[in-house]
């Protein structure tokens, strides 16, 4: 009897630590995808297909051509479009597939948070006095801060942002999470943050800013995530782990 093959649509930690718990299991052949945005990923417990598919119609394709039996969306929370292309895939080759997506953070006491929908919508609420601030939204959209070149920025990312904003005052931080308390608690004193925008990504690699500035008591602007469609989605390693039991047997039961 064959193995079944899962296409894990990756870049989160999420995404490693499933195929890290998926690789030494004999039963299964499992491809890990990134986007090929990072230029230098972090080596990945299972073979990497990196780069775009084309499109639903693409990833649909791929999914026939490669004979894939489940397909995971553990994509970025704010990688809508590609989890938009996913479910269309699914549907359009009738292959198994869940998403898995960490849950988002909410508030509590002490944080002071202003929620929005976007970045330029997060740019906008900086409003009209200089503010130093702290861009934390990757750098595909740090370029939406030159719409407000009267704040100071600091912009942190993996890679650099290319091009660099034209906005007059802006720092660069490039670094990869997770990131300890103590360093961000350094980092926003250090600086003098007034502000922070931030995505409301969930889990904990990023989540020590958001802890550092309830102790600091600075300001929070969340972008929140646009309602998830498409896919049926676990929050945990725990249940995706299920899930892929479940469908495996019910494969292997049909003779795959």
């Amino acid at each position: 009897m064959g193995k079944a093959r899962i296409l894990i649509l990756g870049g989160t930690t999420e995404a490693r630590a499933l195929a890290a718990a998926l690789a030494p299991r004999a039963d299964l052949d499992v491809v890990l995808s990134l986007a090929g945005r990072t230029a230098d990923p972090a080596p990945q417990p299972v073979p990497v297909r990196s780069g775009g598919f084309g499109g639903a119609e693409g990833l649909a394709s791929y999914l026939q051509d490669e004979g894939i039996d489940l397909m995971i969306d553990a994509t970025h929370p704010f990688a809508a479009r590609i989890s938009a292309n996913a479910a269309q895939a699914a549907a359009q080759s009738d292959v198994a597939a869940f998403a898995l997506r960490r849950s988002a953070w909410v508030p509590v006491e002490g944080d002071v948070w202003l929620s929005v929908h976007s970045v330029p919508q997060a740019i906008a609420a900086l409003g009209a006095a200089p503010w130093r601030v702290f861009l934390a939204t990757g750098r595909q959209e740090a370029h939406y801060a030159d719409a407000a070149p009267h704040h100071h920025y600091w912009v942190r990312s993996v890679d650099p942002v290319e091009p660099p904003l034209t906005a007059p005052d802006v720092c660069y931080i490039h670094s990869r999470g997770p990131f300890r308390l103590e360093d961000e608690l350094e980092m926003l004193r250090g600086h003098g943050i007034d502000v922070i925008i931030a995505k409301n990504s969930g889990g904990d690699a990023t989540y020590a800013k958001i802890e550092a500035a309830r102790q600091l008591g600075i300001r929070v602007i969340m972008i929140e995530r646009a309602e998830a469609t498409g896919l049926p989605a676990v929050e945990t390693l725990e249940a995706a782990l299920d899930r892929i039991d479940h469908l495996v047997s019910s494969l292997m039961k049909r003779g795959v």
